[in-house]
């Protein structure tokens, strides 16, 4: 998964902010696990004590998105490996999901991800076919173009069950 859950300026950390500056514990619960809930709260309601004092704040704050990132990536059956900085790159995806959720339209999702897809699929494909020219000519030209011809299939294979399976690991595919 690109970096997104796990950095600085990811949605785990942007909701923790607002919840520690708000008071409201309630808008980070929705991105942690219901098993997780009680150790982001118990983790919250020691922060907001200490945060008042400004040498302390950057601290607690700091232990408070710690605990929610390793909590969220628990909950996905991931390891917590740190907070990552801030500006790392998401990838292509990312920033045009954020914007079909924030616009309630599909359509530049569906391109982005229809023309990757697309391209890809050409790529191996004529790949393919260019080993076919050949595969008569030596069992290890033949044995490349299978492995080829395989491999687009088993790559096929694993974007329709991506497209049939759960959107995010651990969370469910709503449909």
């Amino acid at each position: 998964m690109p970096p997104h859950c796990d950095t600085l300026d990811g949605p785990i950390v942007t909701a923790a902010r607002k919840a520690l500056e708000s008071g409201n514990v309630n808008l980070i619960l929705p991105f942690v696990p219901k098993e997780g809930e009680t150790e982001v709260i118990q983790a919250f309601e020691k922060v907001v004590k200490v945060r008042k004092d400004p040498t302390a704040r950057e601290v607690a704050d700091l232990y408070f998105f710690e605990t929610v990132v390793r909590i969220h990536r628990l909950g996905e059956g991931a390891p917590y490996e740190g907070l990552k900085p801030a500006g790392l790159s998401e990838g292509p995806v990312i920033p045009v999901a954020e914007k079909a959720i924030e616009t309630g339209s599909p359509d530049e999702l569906v391109k982005t991800l229809s023309n990757m897809v697309r391209e890809e699929v050409t790529h191996r494909l004529e790949h393919v076919m260019h080993l076919k020219l050949d595969k008569e000519k030596s069992v290890e030209d033949a044995r490349e173009c299978v492995e080829a011809m395989l491999g687009l299939q088993v790559w096929s294979h694993s974007i329709y069950e991506r497209i049939q399976g759960a959107a995010h690991n651990g969370h469910h595919q709503h449909g």
